[in-house]
């Protein structure tokens, strides 16, 4: 972990923090909530000692990097700015990409918006067109709470500063430990007044893959900036929808391997397996190459599986 570099890179307005190592063609890691440019430490160092370049944002509201305060300067237009504008103060033409969770929905968004500028993708846990709606007439967030209500936690995020005071009364080590260890697979429902008990619903000791030094470190950052940067993109979800009208019906045009644990949440959401397995998704990213699902992997897949991870990157990557 010594060898990792950190820097501070202006984009788009903001200062965004970048963790790097290694030197050869460059890797760009996207993590997801409630992460940081942490969770891909793994994938990080595998890759630099297989000749790659390894960088890892903190995304825009996330950890070391700018939060600006308004939830609306969150959306995928922003966040593929900050990356475009950091491959282009690092002189980097083309990268391969990785995302996971909302990293992934990154992902995809860079790659639809700027497909010159990317190698080749792996991304995990969420498909193209993850928040999308079934019902093309109903937004996003519509469609959410007709499904699984008012308390599934995408439709709880929403509530700006609420859910932060909610946030504020759990301790926050607790809180990421309850989030990266969860292995629920249905889709998760927290009332008002919940996350104190989905903090402490789970007593046991960390699992194995992730020490008490990992989560003094997430705990440590998220103490000092909160968790409003990562709400504001869940508060984004109709507006990106909105925003992304012109490339409604955009197909992804770069090769593609996606990974993903049997036992992801992401994986359980009505429809997801049938739009994977049965041709939705190899028709709107025609080139997707290989469709990984890991058996016993729950949603934090990178970490929970690092070192398979790290060898699904590494051999797709090595192929271009």
């Amino acid at each position: 972990m010594e060898n990792i570099k950190h820097q501070s890179v202006v984009v788009n307005g903001i200062n965004m923090h970048v963790a790097e190592v290694g030197e050869g063609p460059a890797v760009l890691l996207l993590h997801g909530f409630p992460e940081l440019w942490y969770s891909w430490r793994h994938q990080m160092l595998y890759l630099a000692s297989k000749g790659y370049r390894a960088l890892a944002p903190d995304l825009r509201g996330y950890g070391d990097s700018d939060a600006p305060p308004s939830p609306s300067s969150y959306t995928a237009f922003h966040v593929v700015g900050d990356l475009v504008a950091l491959l282009n103060s690092l002189g980097l033409d083309k990268v391969f990409l990785v995302g996971h969770d909302w990293g992934s929905l990154i992902a995809w968004h860079l790659c639809l918006f700027r497909p010159d500028r990317i190698k080749a993708l792996v991304n995990m846990s969420c498909v193209y067109h993850y928040f999308d709606p079934k019902n093309p007439s109903k937004k996003p967030l519509e469609e959410m709470r007709e499904t699984f209500g008012d308390d599934y936690y995408v439709c709880r995020f929403q509530a700006t500063g609420e859910v932060e005071e909610e946030f504020a009364g759990v301790d926050t080590a607790e809180l990421v430990k309850a989030f990266l260890s969860n292995r629920d697979t249905r889709p998760p429902c927290i009332p008002r007044g919940g996350f104190q008990y989905f903090a402490h619903q789970n007593p046991n000791p960390l699992p194995e893959w992730l020490t008490q030094e990992d989560l003094n470190y997430y705990a440590t950052k998220f103490k000092k900036t909160g968790f409003s940067g990562g709400f504001n993109f869940y508060r984004c979800i109709d507006l990106n929808w909105e925003l992304s009208a012109p490339w409604r019906e955009a197909q992804i045009q770069v090769p593609v391997k996606f990974v993903v644990g049997d036992l992801d949440l992401t994986y359980h959401i009505p429809g997801i397996q049938d739009y994977i397995h049965n041709g939705g998704f190899k028709k709107d990213v025609p080139d997707l190459q290989e469709v990984i699902v890991i058996p016993g992997a729950a949603h934090f897949i990178n970490q929970e599986k690092a070192d398979e991870c790290s060898i699904h990157i590494y051999d797709f990557i090595s192929k271009f």
